[in-house]
């Protein structure tokens, strides 16, 4: 996975690439954006640059080099990558990665290692980790990657070198899985409710997917016109597998339903995420006012909050039909 098979994130290829080609890479980076939006794609390719035996002028890895092909295969014995143990990044895990990287690199390289979803170490893993990241036992190159880097001790912060990560432009991602012969009915849904190109393929693979989008729009169309059967479709599908592991997913789709409404109210059919079912949004959608298609929203989103509280799911999806129900 070398820089140019990473999708997007001009600005943070160019950092990277510069650090390399001037041999001035920090000791440590901090990934930090969104899920989805290539973090780890572009981890793996710093890593194969700094491993690969014949870079390119720009700096890139050739991807072809035994050393290359060993990190793309995630069995460099040099490149080490550490996941959350279950809810969280453990004391042992740091502990046992510094033990690793205690031992002389082979062939004289530095050694890389990555922490993904970094900000859920353990306050303890946090703390090892730092006293590490100021006296490592070896050359070495640290990159933590982070979905929320407001959880991250700013003691560590204050360590690393950021590097953003951005969303992607929609059209752009739904452009780029066209091209790869992806759905476009699933794809357009897809690149909508993910903020990269890696995330929506991660979506559009889900064997249920089109399960979910079709159950949305179902649902979506009797919480404005057949209340009682909206319950029975919220009883009956919505909370039962596999809908109901993915109850995230098919809120947001919900969401991006009753936004559509007013993409057509405002003329902007061409950026409806359900463009096949235009006639049905383009009669439904005058028949409220922008602000009552905004609480609908609103609902939608309230409802995934409090089942990420931990209220019950049938409770929060009754009162959001009965909320869109009221306008």
């Amino acid at each position: 996975m070398a820089f140019q098979h990473v999708y997007g994130q001009q600005q943070a290829k160019k950092m990277l690439l510069t650090a390399l080609n001037r041999d001035s890479l920090s000791h440590a980076y901090l990934f930090a954006g969104p899920r989805g939006t290539g973090k780890k794609a572009m981890a793996l390719a710093l890593a194969q640059a700094v491993m690969c035996l014949s870079r390119l002028e720009d700096g890139d890895a050739c991807g072809h080099c035994v050393e290359c092909r060993k990190v793309e295969h995630m069995n460099h014995p040099n490149v080490l990558w550490v996941e959350p143990d279950g809810a969280s990044v453990k004391i042992a895990q740091i502990r046992q990665l510094q033990q690793d990287l205690a031992y002389q690199a082979s062939r004289g390289q530095r050694k890389v290692y990555m922490i993904g979803q970094a900000e859920r170490m353990t306050a303890e893993a946090a703390n090892s980790l730092l006293k590490f990241l100021e006296e490592p036992f070896s050359p070495t190159l640290a990159v933590l990657l982070t979905d929320h880097v407001q959880a991250l001790l700013p003691t560590i912060l204050s360590r690393v070198q950021l590097v953003p990560f951005v969303p992607l432009a929609k059209e752009a991602m739904l452009e780029a899985m066209l091209a790869e012969g992806a759905d476009p009915v699933l794809s357009r849904a897809a690149v909508h409710v993910t903020s990269g190109l890696e995330a929506a393929r991660t979506i559009i693979q889900l064997n249920a997917f089109a399960e979910i989008r079709n159950l949305v729009i179902q649902l979506g169309q009797e919480c404005l016109t057949h209340w009682a059967s909206a319950q029975l479709t919220i009883h009956q599908k919505v909370l039962k597998p596999p809908v109901a592991e993915q109850l995230d997913l098919f809120l947001d789709l919900l969401t991006l339903w009753f936004k559509d409404m007013i993409q057509y109210q405002l003329g902007r059919k061409e950026q409806a995420v359900f463009p096949d079912q235009e006639a049905w949004l383009a009669k439904q959608a005058f028949l409220r006012g922008p602000d009552q298609w905004v609480a609908c929203m609103e609902a939608a989103v309230d409802a995934k909050k409090r089942i990420r509280a931990n209220v019950n799911p049938a409770l929060a999806l009754e009162q959001l039909a009965v909320r869109v129900q009221g306008g």
